[in-house]
């Protein structure tokens, strides 16, 4: 997998990437270019074979700002409807590209994560967040609908649809403490130990079974648009394929030895 991007920083070390936007001094906002090498990036992340888990991670204290303000907002007041178009399918794109892109992403946030930031930590898989950090859908504030890159299909189902309609409604920023209460964060942590947090859980993940992990998140993608029955048709044609796999018969092994097993992901 690449790491040797332009518009934002990538590392890659034991199967985990660590990506964050490198624009510290303004927050971290978005660019054309940033959102277009981060969608490309993740789309890749789908035939990569020395990637296993995601870190989104924060810079300078921040998660992001969102769309540059003079990069990309004023920009946007210029153009026609064709060209206006082809950015939010570009956004959107971004998002279809984490949620399709068969790794767990694990969002690390300090600080600001507003705009296209905090559709970016909603779209990941799991989130672990500072208590500094300050979470808003200010798409009104601007003047744009609440609707942007998917917020109105996917943040309802994570923190429900009155509190999501309060946010994308209002723009107004949720705290730490409320986004675990909601369930938006998966847990608080100190901005000292975000980084070893973020990363001793994409280890934890990374040394589970991969190939297994993939197919997790594919389904809980798939079944947003799933009945109940289609739901559970999917599932046991997911898990039988999974059955197949060595991982699955070296866990039973490792039982039977009464030893943890090695995951290999295969």
């Amino acid at each position: 997998m690449r790491s040797d991007v332009k518009h934002f920083q990538c590392e890659i070390k034991d199967r985990i990437a660590t990506v964050r936007l490198d624009r510290p001094d303004r927050k971290n906002p978005l660019t054309f270019d940033s959102y277009a090498e981060l969608r490309d990036w993740f789309r890749d992340l789908v035939y990569a074979d020395d990637v296993d888990v995601v870190i989104f991670g924060s810079n300078g204290g921040n998660f992001s700002s969102g769309g540059d303000v003079h990069d990309i907002i004023g920009p946007l007041t210029r153009m026609n409807m064709k060209e206006l178009l082809r950015f939010t399918r570009m956004t959107g794109d971004l998002v279809k590209a984490i949620v399709n892109c068969g790794k767990p992403v694990i969002a690390a946030v300090d600080g600001v994560c507003v705009g296209a930031g905090a559709i970016i930590a909603m779209a990941s898989d799991l989130r672990l967040a500072t208590a500094e950090a300050k979470t808003a859908f200010l798409f009104t504030r601007v003047g744009l609908a609440g609707c942007d890159m998917g917020a109105c299909a996917i943040l309802p189902r994570i923190i429900g649809q009155t509190r999501a309609a309060e946010l994308l409604y209002t723009g107004r920023a949720m705290s730490a403490e409320e986004g675990e209460r909601w369930g938006f964060y998966n847990r608080l942590v100190t901005g000292e130990t975000l980084e070893d947090e973020a990363l001793k859980l994409a280890q934890k993940i990374q040394a589970g079974p991969n190939f297994a992990h993939m197919m997790t998140k594919t389904m809980l993608a798939q079944e947003w648009a799933m009945s109940i029955e289609q739901a559970i048709e999917a599932e046991a044609q997911a898990q039988a394929i999974c059955m197949q796999t060595g991982d699955f018969e070296r866990a039973y092994n490792a039982f039977v030895a009464k030893e943890r097993p090695v995951f290999e992901g295969d």
